[in-house]
């Protein structure tokens, strides 16, 4: 363990005994200058116990930031969020577009042609149905006292596995739109993204007018790193997210977000190329005096070994050499956020490993 391990265990152990001492959850500590959290996807799929043993292993280990779906069924959705407040986990809430409440009776989804599950087109979401819907989803989780730190509608949209105005081709292999002029139906994706930024305004609109969360960041949905080369291979259309970005400023974004959302999954490599990785897709990020920072909603680097005990080994380096890049973004004031995707659904990605929590997990949550 190095000094800086060191501090920073001490610092929460101290904040962890002040928190049992004033009955203040940590959570509701202002010290920390950054969110650093992990993800937790699907309790919406899951029993209220089985929701309550989830998250009181993500408290018990130290995590103070958890990223949490409103999803369908949206009643287990807020079960879950009920929980996470109670125990002083702090919420970015990710709201998921693809929900069918969402959208028209006659919208279809786009096929993935079984390789890929099939999504309804963004530029089919009805923004009356949004409101009306996200209106009594947010005035229930406000009636239970929850109060949201952060927003972030929706998930991917320059991606086709979230969006069905992008193509999933019959079949992998063939090259890849690299801009937004070579999509198979350009139009429909822009109207998508125009259709989203209203989306946007309707959330702040909405959160705004909450009692306990109107203060919540509201952060743009996280775009995927997925490279050109990589969607070549799965035959996924897709865009790079400084582009989307672009696009959707155009579009008005600014107006309604105080932060732009980003994923990063690098894979394993050196420090140096890890390094350049975080460099350049977090290149629009900029600190609130010349632009928007951005909140990193998932990241992750894989270690595929299954037997117990686990072998972190591989992955530990890699994380700490992201949390380092990312530390210096958060010194800059172009980062804000970074939540780890995820807690212990994902075999490759998971933190919570053999019954506890692994070597790389330690590094992922520890705070900034």
């Amino acid at each position: 363990m190095s000094a800086s391990d060191g501090r920073g265990r001490l610092w929460l152990a101290a904040l962890l005994l002040c928190s049992c001492l004033t009955g203040v959850p940590v959570a509701a500590a202002d010290d920390l200058s950054a969110r650093i959290g992990v993800n937790r996807v699907n309790l919406a799929w899951l029993s209220r116990s089985e929701q309550e043993t989830v998250l009181k292993q993500i408290a018990a280990s130290g995590v103070t930031d958890v990223r949490l779906s409103l999803s369908r069924p949206v009643e287990k959705s807020i079960w879950a969020l009920e929980t996470a407040h109670r125990l002083g986990l702090r919420i970015l809430l990710e709201i998921q577009l693809g929900n069918k409440s969402y959208y028209p009776p006659q919208a279809r989804p786009r096929t993935g042609y079984g390789r890929l599950w099939d999504v309804l087109s963004l530029s089919d979401l009805d923004p009356d149905l949004y409101r009306t819907k996200l209106r009594a989803a947010l005035h229930e989780i406000d009636g239970l006292g929850i109060r949201l730190e952060a927003v972030e509608p929706g998930n991917e949209i320059n991606f086709s596995a979230y969006n069905g105005d992008l193509k999933v081709y019959p079949q992998p292999g063939a090259a890849t739109p690299r801009s937004v002029d070579a999509l198979a139906d350009r139009s429909g994706f822009e109207r998508g993204l125009k259709t989203y930024v209203e989306a946007v305004r309707i959330t702040r609109e909405e959160v705004r007018a909450t009692v306990h969360s109107r203060n919540a960041v509201i952060v743009s949905a996280g775009l995927s790193d997925i490279t050109a080369e990589q969607a070549d291979r799965r035959g996924l259309e897709r865009l790079d997210p400084g582009e989307v970005v672009r696009l959707l400023r155009e579009r008005g974004l600014d107006e309604v977000v105080d932060a732009y959302g980003i994923h990063l999954y690098p894979g394993r490599k050196s420090v140096r190329a890890l390094e350049a990785r975080v460099a350049d897709v977090l290149e629009f990020c900029q600190p609130e005096e010349t632009g928007k920072p951005c909140w990193i909603t998932e990241w992750g680097i894989a270690n595929t070994a299954r037997a117990c005990p686990v072998d972190d080994s591989g992955r530990e380096g890699p994380v700490r050499t992201m949390r380092a890049a990312f530390d210096q973004l958060i010194e800059a004031g172009r980062l804000q956020a970074a939540f780890y995707y995820d807690w212990d659904t994902e075999a490759r990605y998971g933190l919570w490993r053999c019954g506890g929590l692994s070597a790389a997990g330690e590094a992922a949550i520890a705070p900034e």
